[in-house]
């Protein structure tokens, strides 16, 4: 008799160990497998978002420069008119130093030798500066941004200088703006108004690999070597990679040139930083299935002994949990007697519970917490998706007018209620393939497929139009400014398709806010 049950003990070890072996193996591979789909997609994603914010930088740098040349022109024509009139040069240098608070100093250089100087305390009037800026604009008669060099007052600047001609084409000299890249200037504001926090910083370097913009003020001046990112700036190029940086960390950054000044944006985040949200849902996501498998194991545990051929199977079908045909193949599986039936129901309620939180995680990682509508992730998913399928499609970008008011007069809770509101409003027209998205604090994008700028003008309108007359509680009411594009009339990049949108946007908000405004065309 002992002989006897022996080997059925045995047998029922195995199986026993056998089942925990292989449920724990197809847990782990379960949470190994959705980590690593998620990590691939949030790095795609950091470096898609810091590639825009690059472009965006630099583009803005582009245009500050440009419309400093601008600025120092019209000075030029009219200080060249006027090259003997100290007076006249000291009020020029005052009002362009003041203006636009666009340069640290401004100087005048006549023949050679500074006339005029503001602010005054430079105490470099009357004198011949032979530095690196001047000999170059005096040397080169043109208009001039100058690369970092070390002026006569100590500082590590940059110049940017336009020349003065006489009426007969004579060259008199240069008027130029210095910027002092060690202290506080207009580009470091520029940059620093758009910083991320969470770990992205951004850099900006010149054609000599050195350092011009760096949140560590330190950095400025040092020379960058070894980096795959700057040798692509320097070729002009723009991009995004995953790559060391020189205090050998992890990053994932965009970069972009600014063409002006052949100067190069980086924007970068650490990886480890970029990931941390996803850690914290793999560990959410295992504390809630945990108690599921625990009561899995101990089922396993009490039945084993009963189980043979239908064990076999389940076992099998529990190595594919997350696969979508796991409960198909659970259903025809043949549990001949009354415990196995017990552990077919348990395992299916596992992988019912498994694969809801996947979709629980999909969804937040979709999802704007607050309205419920898509996210930034979602929205450009969406959008490739038409864009792949070549379905022309219109962009509004809506945003709430002087929306800071009302959270400051009414506090965040009522702020989060209109934008609630604001959401049940686009919803209210919106059609069941249109595409909604919060991309920002009181910024929405309303995604119209198969629709021109002329019909999205109508709904726009329409929208403008219900939010203005709809009273939300305690505020009153709202209203929106909307900036209209389409893809692909405006253009075939979606990146170009909303900056078009911006641009729209950005008109309505200076010309009186509630208002639809289609960017224009040219």
């Amino acid at each position: 008799m002992l002989k006897k049950l022996f080997p059925v003990l045995t047998l029922r070890l195995l199986i026993l160990l056998l089942a925990f072996s292989a449920s724990l193996i197809t847990f782990a591979s379960s949470f190994y497998s959705t980590y690593q789909v998620q990590k691939a997609q949030l790095i795609k994603d950091t470096l898609r978002s810091n590639y825009a914010y690059a472009n965006k930088l630099a583009s803005a740098t582009d245009k500050f420069l440009e419309a400093s040349l601008q600025q120092l022109a019209y000075a030029a024509k009219e200080i060249a008119a006027n090259i003997n009139d100290d007076a006249f040069l000291e009020q020029q240098v005052k009002r362009l130093n003041l203006q636009t608070n666009s340069f640290n100093t401004v100087v005048i250089n006549r023949f050679g030798v500074v006339v005029a100087t503001s602010p005054e305390k430079l105490s470099i009037r009357g004198r011949s500066i032979s530095t690196e800026g001047v000999l170059q604009a005096l040397k080169e008669k043109k208009p001039l941004i100058s690369k970092p060099y070390m002026a006569a007052t100590g500082n590590l600047i940059i110049s940017i200088s336009y020349p003065l001609f006489d009426d007969e084409n004579k060259y008199l000299g240069y008027v130029g703006g210095t910027i002092y890249l060690k202290e506080r200037n207009i580009i470091s504001e520029l940059l620093e108004h758009h910083y991320h926090e969470g770990g992205a910083y951004t850099y900006v370097v010149d054609s000599d690999r050195r350092i011009l913009y760096h949140p560590d003020n330190s950095r400025i001046g040092e020379k960058v070597t070894r980096n795959l990112i700057i040798d692509a700036l320097i070729r002009g190029e723009s991009g995004q990679q995953a790559v060391i940086n020189s205090q050998n960390i992890n990053m994932l950054a965009g970069y972009a040139p600014v063409k002006l000044a052949k100067w190069g944006v980086v924007a970068q985040r650490s990886l480890d930083v970029s990931l941390a949200s996803l850690d914290s849902l793999i560990i959410a996501l295992f504390r809630k299935t945990l108690p599921m498998a625990l009561i899995m194991f101990t089922l396993i545990a009490v039945l084993a002994h009963f189980i043979s051929r239908p064990l076999q199977q389940l076992a099998i079908s529990a190595n594919t949990l997350d696969d979508a045909d796991t409960i198909k193949n659970l259903n025809n599986i043949n549990a001949w007697y009354f415990e196995s039936q017990k552990l077919k129901l348990a395992i299916l309620n596992g992988v019912n519970t498994l694969q809801e939180q996947l979709g629980q995680l999909r969804h937040d990682a979709q999802t704007d917490p607050l309205t419920g509508v898509h996210n930034r992730r979602s929205l450009n998913n969406e959008l490739d998706k038409l864009m792949i399928k070549k379905i022309p499609f219109a962009i509004l970008e809506i945003d709430i007018d002087y929306f800071k008011r009302v959270n400051d007069d009414f506090g965040h809770d009522t702020g989060d209620r209109a934008l609630k509101a604001l959401t049940s409003m686009i919803e209210s027209i919106a059609r069941k393939e249109d595409i909604i998205a919060r991309i920002g604090g009181e910024e929405f994008v309303l995604v119209l497929p198969n629709e021109n700028d002329e019909s999205a003008f109508k709904l726009a309108e329409k929208l403008r139009i219900n939010v203005e007359s709809t009273a939300i509680d305690v505020i009153g009411s709202i209203t929106i400014s909307v900036g209209i594009a389409s893809w692909p009339t405006h253009s075939s990049d979606i990146d170009q398709v909303y900056k078009c949108a911006d641009k729209a946007l950005y008109h309505a908000k200076e010309h009186g806010r509630n208002q639809c405004v289609v960017a224009s065309l040219d």
